[in-house]
């Protein structure tokens, strides 16, 4: 059977592992000067918090940018427990969107990202209950790894120690780069990790304090420093505020558009370890050029080329940049760091000559064995000349066949290569092996940390410049022009040469839904003879009911039906088995937001197929969008029939044709035309209607009334899917058409529910409680009120979660309230 494997890549900057070729491109000559000074620079800031949209972008800007140091973010998580604000993509989907959009804030703030294998499991009260889910040895020997492999002179955690203030995961975050600051000194702690990396001490901790409900005001005991961060960058031509502003609007999935502030501001650390200082808290960092033989001589020329500068016409810098360059070469030490500066110096050559150097392709995936038609494209508008061009893909090397290129002269190279048989399919690294808890099984020591896999595919291009050698690593890229957007890149991504696609991610053998499914097998060279069947069931359980080809599409699709085969949940894989051997059962998933790459992973061609004799209706259910969810495919799967509901649709006549109308998940947090015609709502209601409300954040709400009697939405929750559930089992929501009883509430996923009603007024209902572990009985996760002669509800239970999941228990409960 085939499955993805971790994608390795050759690439050439081998910086720790934060590890990717940043590829020469035009930029201002004052963008270049800058970072010309980061360069001379050597200090280092490890920021540590819990999730992406944690960390404080306008310090990280201020360092990056104000003091030109490296400043790296680790996030312990990928944020795959949050909501989605811009789509339906939840758990490692998020999780992916969520990565790239810190990728993105990085680039436009100017730090670096890592992160631990720790995974997101959702909300958590207190870092108890955090340590419970994850392994702490492992998270905390990543956080140790980051360290090590960075080198930060000082930390600066965004949370405190102290729990049951915050989200329990942001706490966690303190304590473990708290006991990762002591660790990583010493090599008795993670010594497997001393065959790549040494043991290395930060200087000191800090907690960058804060006050989120107004201005800070210092302890009296407390030592801290203040950097002012609101200053003007004449240089980058922004304000600190406006770069952090831009990369927290990165965050766009969990709604953090930020509107930049002006003036001065304040950022305050406060000293939790370390040595003490007396004025700044990098006293007593030395300055790493100092520190080597031939340092002190290499920041001398680094200084004697930012005095005289050419900004008019930065290809006269070159001459001073590459002797610097020699220097630097020459130096004995073998430090990571310096390796860095060599790479941040190559990129400040190449963009003073203003060189342009792309490796394209017209398709955006390929497969093991697939013969690539693609392009190299240099340009070179200065007068200094590059030569001696070689491109290198997959062994195979290619001469430019011109001798210079300069004064804006562009050269094409056509590059045909074949992706190897055994080459490794685009799999985000840590998604390789299978889910077993919360933390990600990433097996090789070296991938742990990195932001996203290295490139899939790319060439090696090597050229010189007035006789001193280069080699850069080129990514291949997906580029076309969109009629709105423009020029657009993508990553060239691997592929199965057969992938598999099915029509429900829940198959119902349940009165009045439709038991079939239609599995697709795609094919990227030509049909392939085989046989499809399923892990999971034998040949007497599942019926082929049809075959087709569509010759054009490559493709066949099957109609499957499947016969009862006893109560309960089972998971099924498909599986198509070519008449050579080989079995393949992958989907192929593809995420797509502008904001962001394009992310391709793949995961088994599973379902869930469950049988149960509940009792339904099969009728009309108006569906109202809200942030995105897969609720109505859910619905649809059992034999509802689903209509989404528009701007248009908003009278009581139009609205009466639904046994009941469910609104998505924060509806009333996005959708305008349903606030604004929330009296049709109520009148729905009033006239018999069933009125099923998800849940909505407290803030901010486009109505201040979403029922017909009051209620508020607070912020509580229940974090642990598995805590305890009490309930009133006579009430009518439970008790039928279908009877829902305890072990209905076993084998949910995430959480119970978040967003609970509380100030509830006494014409509802309040059937359920629930709690966290030590915490008091909340009897706000579902209420149900009469209105006139149609019932109202509102739910904070995770419905959103558990019906895609296809938890049976809460699947059987969601079908009560529709059938009400």
């Amino acid at each position: 059977m085939l499955r993805p494997k971790v994608v390795q890549a050759s690439l050439l900057v081998l910086f720790g592992f934060f590890g990717y070729f940043v590829q020469a491109q035009s930029i201002p000559s004052s963008r270049i000067y800058h970072q010309l000074l980061q360069v001379k620079e050597t200090k280092r800031v490890l920021y540590v918090a819990a999730h992406p949209d944690d960390e404080n972008t306008r310090l990280i800007a201020y360092l990056a940018n104000g003091e030109h140091a490296e400043v790296a973010y680790l996030s312990l998580t990928r944020g795959d427990g949050g909501q989605n604000l811009i789509g339906k993509e939840l758990g490692i989907e998020l999780g992916q969107i969520r990565t790239q959009e810190l990728i993105k804030a990085r680039e436009t703030d100017g730090g670096r990202q890592y992160f631990t294998r720790a995974m997101d499991f959702g909300y958590s009260k207190n870092p108890t209950e955090t340590f419970q889910n994850w392994e702490k040895e492992k998270v905390l020997s990543d956080v140790v790894w980051a360290i090590r492999k960075f080198q930060p002179d000082i930390i600066i955690t965004r949370f405190n120690t102290i729990p049951g203030v915050t989200h329990g995961h942001h706490t966690t975050s303190a304590i473990l780069a708290g006991e990762a600051f002591e660790l990583a000194g010493k090599s008795d702690a993670f010594p497997e990790q001393l065959q790549w990396i040494k043991p290395w001490q930060a200087k000191r901790i800090f907690f960058n304090a804060y006050n989120f409900q107004g201005e800070f005001k210092p302890e009296e005991g407390k030592k801290y420093h203040v950097f002012e961060v609101g200053g003007y960058d004449p240089l980058l031509g922004e304000t600190y505020h406006q770069i952090a502003a831009d990369s927290r609007t990165m965050h766009k999935s969990q709604g953090f558009g930020a509107t930049a502030g002006t003036g001065e501001a304040k950022d305050y650390i406060q000293l939790v370890a370390g040595e003490d200082y007396s004025g700044s808290p990098f006293d007593g960092v030395s300055d790493r050029w100092e520190g080597i033989m031939g340092g002190k001589e290499i920041k001398l020329q680094i200084e004697q080329t930012i005095s005289t500068f050419d900004f008019v016409q930065p290809d006269k810098n070159v001459e001073k940049l590459l002797k610097l360059r020699s220097s630097m070469l020459a130096l004995s030490s073998q430090e990571t760091w310096i390796r860095e500066k060599i790479d941040k110096l190559d990129q400040v050559i190449f963009r003073s000559l203003g060189l342009e150097f792309e490796f394209n392709v017209r398709k955006e995936t390929g497969f093991p064995g697939e013969e690539v038609k693609a392009e190299l494209i240099l340009n070179n508008p200065s007068r200094i000349g590059i030569s001696q061009i070689n491109f290198e893909v997959n062994g195979q090397n290619l001469q430019s066949g011109v001798n210079e290129i300069k004064e804006n002269k562009t050269v094409s190279i056509p590059v045909s290569f074949t992706i190897p048989e055994d080459a490794v399919y685009s799999q985000p690294y840590w998604l390789e092996n299978a889910i077993d808890g919360a933390v990600y099984q990433v097996n090789d020591q070296v991938q742990i940390g990195k932001p996203f896999n290295d490139v899939t595919t790319s060439g090696n291009l090597t050229f010189s410049i007035e006789n001193h050698k280069f080699k850069a690593n080129v990514p291949l890229r997906y580029k076309f022009n969109d009629q709105v957007d423009g020029e657009v890149k993508q990553p060239f991504t691997i592929v199965p040469e057969v992938d598999l696609s099915v029509s429900k991610e829940n198959v119902f053998l349940v009165s009045g839904a439709d038991p079939t499914l239609t599995v697709t097998v795609h094919f990227r060279d030509q049909f392939l003879e085989g046989n499809l069947d399923f892990e999971g069931l034998d040949t007497t359980q599942f019926k082929i009911l049809s075959i087709e080809d569509v010759v054009f599409q490559k493709k066949r699709i099957y109609q499957v039906g499947f016969l009862p085969n006893g109560n309960g949940k089972k998971t099924i894989t498909a599986r198509f088995t070519t008449a050579q051997g080989k079995s393949y059962d992958q989907l192929i998933k593809q995420i797509s937001y502008k904001h962001i790459p394009n992310l391709t992973y793949f995961s088994p061609a599973s379902f869930n197929l469950i049988q149960a004799d509940w009792k339904l209706s099969g009728e009309k259910i108006g569906y109202v969008p809200g942030a995105g969810d897969d609720v109505p495919g859910v619905l649809t799967a059992l034999g509802y029939k689903v209509t989404m509901i528009g701007p248009e649709d908003y009278t009581v006549d139009y609205l009466s044709q639904f046994k009941a109308i469910v609104v998505g998940i924060r509806a009333y947090n996005t959708n305008e035309d349903l606030s604004s015609n929330q009296q049709a709502m109520m009148g729905y209601v009033r006239s018999g209607g069933n009125l099923i409300i998800q849940y909505n954040t407290s803030s901010p709400l486009l109505t201040s009334q979403l029922g017909p009697y009051p209620f508020t939405i607070g912020r509580d929750r229940v974090a642990v899917q598995g805590s305890p559930v009490t309930a009133d089992w006579a009430s009518p929501v439970l008790a039928g058409p279908n009877k829902v009883t305890q072990v209905d509430f076993e084998g949910w996923v995430q959480e119970r529910g978040l967003y609970f009603a509380t100030a509830i007024d006494s014409s509802y209902q309040t059937p359920l409680i629930m709690q966290d572990p030590d915490e008091k009985p909340n009897n706000g996760s579902l209420i149900v009120g009469k209105y006139g002669q149609g019932s109202f509800v509102y739910t904070g239970i995770s419905f959103f979660r558990q019906l895609p999941a296809g938890v049976p228990g809460a699947i059987k409960l969601f079908v009560n309230l529709i059938e009400q």
